[in-house]
């Protein structure tokens, strides 16, 4: 057991990775990330399996893509059966806990995690009801427009409090006493501590402290949307009634979307404190990252479900004193799903069958390090749930060290230069100078992934689900692990006037 690392993986939700003073940005949203990135590794091209969270947090754990477990929406429920990073941490003798957040739909609350503490604030089950939200219900992400043709989530958006901030104070607490119990352990296996957190996912409401703190300070997006415009984009956008945005909206949603990161990372900054306090530091991996990103309004867009950096790309900071460089950028290409190959690489666990992730202690340590630069994306949803759209999707994504491919069926491709056009600005997919490219990444992007299939597998899958979500309302199955949200615990104040 002894030289073998602990790890702390810490996984918020939906935190844009411009968000960040270690990524660049200049407000100070982030000291305690920024401090952890100082004394590690930072990963600069890091992306999400998919744009949405539950398959990319199950593709994490298993290092599988959605389409090679079938888990492509929120209602997807990941196979029990297949092993997970806990499940290998476990088999290798780590004790294995997870507190908070998983997103994981179904019966299986655990997937190879021994123990777990203050669970998800969503059921277990399709039907069973939503967490409450109260007076900011529907702010959540997209949803239909209000009487007054505002998206609800921008509208709703302000100083004031969501549920989900509850559920990381508690969350942060038990993470921390997780760590004092630890560290009182004498020869105990070596540990596997993961923290799920929900900020910043929107609602965009942020207590006063943080807010203020921006105020003035954030404006308009600086990139408006494209034109011509993706047609898929143009109507994802009437859809979701991000057409035509109210600037006040939409400077007081960003606002709030920065004091939600500098929330979050305060509660990082807790944690990350009381390793170095219990002395159980100087032998842990610790891992940061987010589960997808969110566009805040840049290209005409909100929230994920797009391939555009905002949404697809990630943070992704690791630090291990005395086996990572300190303050390194690595400029390569990674997914979310070589995260789990790497913890599984630090412990000297068992390889998971079938991952496709690559671990990322070679890159980390040296960036010059063979890599193959390629990852995917994809985005299929159903007519399930009403906020995936109007219509079904089926996409996916191809990151190359220069480009980004996008399949979109039933639509023309589109096509990016990563290096020449990093703000996604120029899109060369119907370009015919690029029509060789396009045929040569399209072949790549579909090889093993066959849309129509895809698409059939999916249309009976919502057939299934919607079975079960029948079943779930008419039952009231008793979840397991859900931290309760009570409605007093979302409020918002009067619209500012900043």
């Amino acid at each position: 057991m002894k030289g073998r690392p602990n790890i702390l993986f810490v996984l918020s939700d939906q935190h844009a990775q411009r968000v960040a003073g270690c990524y660049g940005d200049p407000l100070g949203a982030t000291p305690n990330l920024d401090r952890l990135a100082a004394r590690g590794v930072c990963f600069d091209t890091a992306y999400c399996p998919a744009p949405i969270c539950t398959p990319s947090r199950m593709s994490l754990l298993t290092g599988r893509w959605p389409f090679e477990q079938s888990c492509w929406t929120l209602q997807d429920t990941l196979a029990s059966d297949l092993p997970t990073y806990a499940h290998a941490l476990g088999a290798a003798g780590y004790r294995t806990i997870q507190v908070g957040r998983m997103h994981a739909i179904g019966p299986d609350q655990m997937h190879g995690f021994a123990e777990r503490d203050v669970g998800d604030c969503s059921p277990n089950w399709l039907g069973a009801g939503r967490q409450n939200l109260g007076p900011l219900a529907g702010a959540q992400g997209p949803a239909p427009a209000g009487a007054d043709g505002r998206a609800p989530s921008l509208a709703l958006s302000g100083r004031g409090q969501s549920g989900y901030e509850v559920v990381d104070y508690a969350t942060t607490a038990a993470a921390l006493a997780q760590l004092d119990a630890l560290a009182g352990q004498v020869d105990a296996p070596p540990f596997l501590l993961g923290v799920g957190l929900l900020l910043p996912h929107c609602p965009f409401v942020a207590r006063r402290p943080d807010y203020d703190r921006f105020a003035g300070r954030v404006g308009l997006p600086r990139l408006d949307a494209p034109d011509p415009e993706h047609p898929w984009h143009a109507k994802w956008r009437r859809f979701t009634s991000t057409d035509r945005v109210d600037p006040t909206d939409s400077i007081r949603a960003r606002t709030a979307y920065y004091g939600l990161v500098r929330a979050l990372d305060t509660k990082i900054g807790a944690i990350l404190n009381r390793l170095e306090a219990t002395g159980l530091a100087a032998n842990t991996l610790v891992i940061y990252a987010s589960d997808h990103g969110e566009q805040l309004g840049e290209q005409g867009l909100w929230w994920k479900n797009t391939f555009f950096d905002g949404s697809a790309k990630v943070p992704l900071v690791m630090a291990w004193p005395g086996h990572l460089p300190a303050g390194v950028r690595c400029g390569r290409v990674v997914n979310l799903t070589d995260v789990g190959a790497t913890m599984v690489a630090a412990a000297g666990a068992p390889a998971l069958p079938r991952s496709r992730g690559r671990s990322l202690l070679g890159v980390a340590a040296d960036p010059d390090a063979p890599w193959i630069d390629e990852t995917f994306c994809e985005y299929v949803t159903d007519t399930l749930s009403a906020f995936t759209g109007p219509e079904p999707v089926t996409q996916r994504m191809l990151r190359t060290e220069r480009w980004k491919y996008i399949h979109m069926q039933g639509y023309r491709p589109q096509l990016f230069d990563m290096i020449a056009d990093p703000d996604e600005c120029h899109d060369l997919g119907g370009d015919p100078a690029f029509a060789d490219l396009v045929a040569t990444l399209s072949a790549r992007v579909l090889a093993g992934w066959d849309a129509g299939s895809i698409r059939l597998e999916v249309d009976m899958r919502c057939a299934e689900k919607r079975l079960l979500e029948t079943w779930g309302r008419q039952t009231s199955p008793e979840s397991t692990l859900q931290f309760q949200i009570a409605s007093a615990d979302n409020w918002l104040d009067p619209p500012p006037s900043g």
